[in-house]
């Protein structure tokens, strides 16, 4: 009896009740979010292997601050932000696995985060069913672990417009316009023309309500992140305007182009859809993305009747314009280009299914939750179906890449030497060579510049199924390597 005392008397001095002596304690809001980031990143280590080899973008990425590869050219529509973020592993280690374990752990604790900036906008299980819906998506698990941008961008985008709303429905404390302006720079710092699709609506709400404080933050946090990728505009292309029309031109032109067909076709884990021919996958792979935005639509509906419209429309509104330029700008897909729409999407989408399967008064709905419970067992089904075909035909084809690179080392060909032609930075990167290409969109150099490398240091050219060889390679050995053709210069 007295200890019982001593404790609920030492509660009530730390301004409330102490637990009695036996009771269990109840779990805090962030437990079921942080469960759900620790889920997502064993999930990652599990379903993606670790060892699978870098693809060919991640390749560009890595290599700008590795000590063991030579820079890769870098287009212009690319950002520096995921070559820092892979800095700490990648600036003195050449593991790719010990880079995956890191970028696997890293994407949770953003996830965790990207919640947290959520907390007070909706009930702990909507966010975290949120949370889990986007954590499950195959493309969300194949990119966390992996050095690409658009992971960060949908990261970005959830404390952006978490931040904001916190903001918008209240006086706008400091931690929340902080939140703004680092989710509007992490965007910008990934891909700074998403962050601009992105904020879009956000900037038109502040200027037409003169919410100067929160319009400071965006602005601030856009500019802190995308001041490097202007500067570079400027000192590599001539000016921001030419840099983005060299970006819109490698993208093949930006413009008035339906490619909703294209990501359709993409679902069944094309990573890139380029150009987007062949049937199109099972209606099962491809129904949840029709379903999402009913779904979204219905927790607008749920939000504007319960009195909270801002919540829902404001992160459904960046979704459509986040989403816009990849499904009616552009003439190709891949999955990863949607991530900061699914992200956002995901908090209407949780919204609707809890209002789906309970009542207002708490009360679990007889026919629908099990109906729910249901699809969403499917659902998962199908997007692990899809991660394991996806990772399966990804690690056949990096292989490949090291293989073709074991066979340039047999034939001579080791840093420090230069790779044209097929594929040849990613060939170039397993190789440890240099990477060179004298047209398309990765041109880089000329014929005589290859020619007058190839007098000093080894040069290959690799000629791809049914290719022909350029004009400077065509008098030198040819090897066959797989279903490539690899021509080796002459020394001297």
């Amino acid at each position: 009896m007295a200890d019982g005392a001593n404790a609920m008397l030492a509660g009530r001095r730390r301004g409330g009740p102490a637990a009695p002596s036996g009771t269990p304690r109840r779990l805090g809001p962030r437990a079921p979010l942080a469960a759900v980031a620790a889920v997502f990143t064993l999930a990652q280590l599990v379903f993606v292997h670790p060892w699978m080899g870098l693809g060919w973008d991640e390749t560009v990425y890595v290599s700008q601050v590795s000590s063991h590869h030579p820079a890769a050219f870098f287009s212009a529509p690319r950002a520096r932000g995921v070559s820092l973020l892979v800095a700490p592993v990648a600036s003195w280690s050449s593991s790719t696995e010990l880079l995956r374990v890191y970028l696997s752990v890293l994407s949770g604790l953003g996830l965790y985060l990207a919640l947290r900036a959520w907390r007070g906008l909706f009930p702990t299980r909507v966010l975290a069913t949120a949370g889990a819906f986007f954590a499950t998506l195959w493309v969300t698990l194949f990119y966390g672990p992996q050095a690409m941008p658009n992971y960060w961008v949908a990261i970005g985008a959830l404390v952006c417009a978490g931040c904001f709303l916190r903001s918008w429905q209240g006086p706008a404390g400091r931690t929340a316009l902080w939140g703004v302006v680092a989710g509007a720079a992490l965007m910008a710092w990934m891909r700074p023309t998403d962050a601009v699709w992105v904020t879009l609506p956000l900037l038109v709400l502040v200027l037409a309500r003169r919410r100067w404080p929160l319009l400071l933050a965006l602005v601030g946090g856009l500019a802190a992140g995308g001041v490097e990728w202007v500067i570079e505009a400027y000192g590599w292309y001539g000016g921001l305007g030419e840099r983005l029309s060299r970006a819109s031109e490698i993208q093949g032109g930006l413009g008035w182009s339906i490619a909703v067909d294209d990501q359709l076709r993409s679902l069944g884990g094309r990573g890139l859809c380029r150009p987007c021919t062949g049937s199109m996958p099972h209606p099962v792979v491809t129904l949840w993305w029709i379903v999402l935005p009913a779904l979204a639509a219905l927790g607008a509906v749920v939000a504007v009747r319960a009195g909270r419209a801002a919540r829902s429309l404001i992160p459904l509104a960046c979704a459509v314009t986040a989403a816009a330029p990849y499904l009616f700008m552009i003439g190709y897909a891949a999955p990863r280009f949607l991530q900061p729409a699914y992200a956002l999407l995901a908090v209407p989408v949780a919204d609707a299914l809890w209002h789906l399967v309970r009542t207002g008064r708490g009360r679990w709905r007889p026919v629908a939750a099990p109906l729910v419970a249901l699809a969403l067992a499917g659902h998962l089904a199908v997007q692990f179906a899809v991660l394991e075909g996806t990772v399966d035909r990804n690690v056949a084809s990096r292989e490949d890449w090291a293989r073709v690179a074991r066979e340039l080392h047999r034939l001579g060909v080791r840093p420090p030497c230069l790779v044209t032609g097929h594929e040849s930075i990613p060939i170039g990167y397993y190789t440890g060579c240099s990477s060179g290409a004298v047209s398309g969109n990765n041109e880089n150099t000329t014929a005589g510049e290859i020619v007058g490398t190839a007098r000093r240091i080894p040069v290959a050219d690799v000629t791809g199924p049914g290719g022909t060889p350029p004009g400077y390679a065509r008098g030198w050995t040819p090897y066959r390597v797989t279903d490539l053709t690899v021509r080796v210069a002459p020394r001297g």
